[in-house]
C-alpha cells in the first residue's frame, strides 16, 4: 500500500516539474497581474481623488465619511464574503490549461518516444493515467484555488488599507465577520462538485490523447461538432419525409456540452433555475450558493457522465498499453 502511494507521489511530482509553467506559474503570474492592476487601480483611484465618494450615472450620491454606522456593517458583510470573488479570472484560465494538458497528456509521450523510457519502470498503465488524471481533476484546481486565496487576500488587504486612509475604516468589522474565514472553504466545498462535472470531460480528452495518432485537438473537437451535423441533418430528413424526430437537442446538451465544458467551474448552474440565488443581497452566500450548487446532483445525467469519464480513463490505460509504438 505504501508502495502505490509513494509511486502515486512520485508520478504527481514529475507531472507537475513537466507542466511547472502551465500549473503553477501561468495562475501565478495572472495572479500577480490581478493584484497589480486591481490594487494599483484602486490605490490610484484614492490617491487622486479628495474622498469616497459615490457616484450613480456621474451624479454624487453620497460621501461615505457620512455614511450610517449601520451601513458600514453592511458594507463589511459585503466586502468578507464576496472578496475571493476578484480571483474569478484565474479559474477562467483553469478550463483551458487543463483541457490542453489532458489532450497532450499521453500524446505527447508517443509523439516523442519518451514513452519507451517510461515504459521500462515499473510503472503500470493504469498508475500513469491515474496520476495525469489526478493532476487534471485535483493538483490543478487545488494550485488555483491557493493563488486565487493569496491574490484576493492580497487585495482585500490593498482595500481595507487605502479606504482606512480615505477615512471608511473596515478592517474591524471585516476581520470580525466569519464569511471572511469562511470563503475560502466555501470555494473549496465545489471541488467534489467540480470534479464530478470534470470527469467526462477529462475522460474524452485522455481517450483522444491515448488513441489519435495526430492532431488530437482536431479529433477531440471535431468528432463530436461533426456528430452533431449528422444528426441534425438526418433528424432533418427524417422530420421532413418521415414525421420522426431525433434527440438531437438531448444529444447536444447531455453528451457534446457535458463531454467538452466539464471543465468550466460552476458549469452546473447552467442548466439549474437559479431565482434562488437573487436573494442573497449582503454579498455571496457561500451555504445557499454550496445547497444549491449540489442539488444538481440529484440528476442522473451528473452520475452517468462521472461513469462515463471513468469508462473512459480505464480505455485510454488499455490503449496506451498498445498504442505506444505508433
Amino acid at each position: 500500500m505504501n508502495t502505490r502511494v509513494n509511486t502515486m507521489k512520485w508520478l504527481l511530482r514529475r507531472e507537475f516539474w513537466e507542466h511547472k509553467g502551465a500549473f503553477f506559474w501561468a495562475p501565478v503570474v495572472i495572479g500577480a497581474a490581478l493584484v497589480a492592476m486591481l490594487g494599483g487601480g484602486f490605490l490610484y483611484s484614492m490617491a487622486v481623488t479628495s474622498g469616497l465618494d459615490m457616484q450613480v450615472d456621474g451624479h454624487h450620491v453620497v460621501a461615505v465619511n457620512g455614511i450610517p454606522h449601520t451601513l458600514r456593517h453592511k458594507l463589511a458583510d459585503i466586502v468578507a464574503s464576496s472578496y475571493m470573488a476578484v480571483s474569478a479570472p484565474l479559474f477562467l484560465v483553469l478550463p483551458v490549461v487543463v483541457f490542453f494538458y489532458c489532450l497532450a497528456a499521453l500524446y505527447d509521450d508517443r509523439r516523442d518516444r519518451s514513452i519507451l523510457f517510461w515504459k521500462s519502470l515499473p510503472l503500470s498503465d493504469q498508475e500513469t493515467v491515474l496520476s495525469k488524471a489526478a493532476m487534471a481533476l485535483l493538483v490543478a484546481p487545488l494550485i488555483t484555488f491557493a493563488v486565487g486565496c493569496a491574490a484576493s487576500l492580497a487585495l482585500l488587504a490593498i482595500g481595507l488599507a487605502g479606504s482606512a486612509l480615505k477615512g471608511l475604516n473596515l478592517v474591524a468589522p471585516v476581520l470580525a465577520d466569519g464569511n471572511l474565514y469562511l470563503s475560502p472553504l466555501y470555494l473549496l466545498g465545489f471541488l467534489p462538485l467540480y470534479i464530478l462535472f470534470a470527469l467526462p470531460t477529462v475522460g474524452w480528452l485522455m481517450l483522444v490523447s491515448s488513441w489519435a495518432r495526430s492532431k488530437p485537438f482536431l479529433w477531440a473537437v471535431g468528432t463530436p461538432l461533426a456528430a452533431i451535423a449528422v444528426l441534425k441533418w438526418v433528424d432533418f430528413l427524417l422530420s421532413r419525409f418521415g414525421g420522426l424526430r431525433l434527440p438531437a437537442d438531448w444529444f447536444i446538451d447531455e453528451v457534446v456540452a457535458r463531454g467538452l465544458g466539464g471543465l468550466v467551474p460552476a458549469i452546473w448552474l447552467a442548466d439549474m433555475d437559479n431565482s434562488v440565488l437573487s436573494q442573497m443581497d449582503r454579498g455571496l452566500d457561500g451555504t445557499l450558493l454550496l445547497a444549491h450548487s449540489y442539488s444538481a446532483l440529484a440528476s442522473p445525467g451528473v452520475w452517468l457522465g462521472a461513469i462515463a469519464g471513468v469508462a473512459m480513463l480505464f480505455a485510454a490505460s488499455r490503449l496506451r498499453r498498445w498504442r505506444d509504438e505508433g
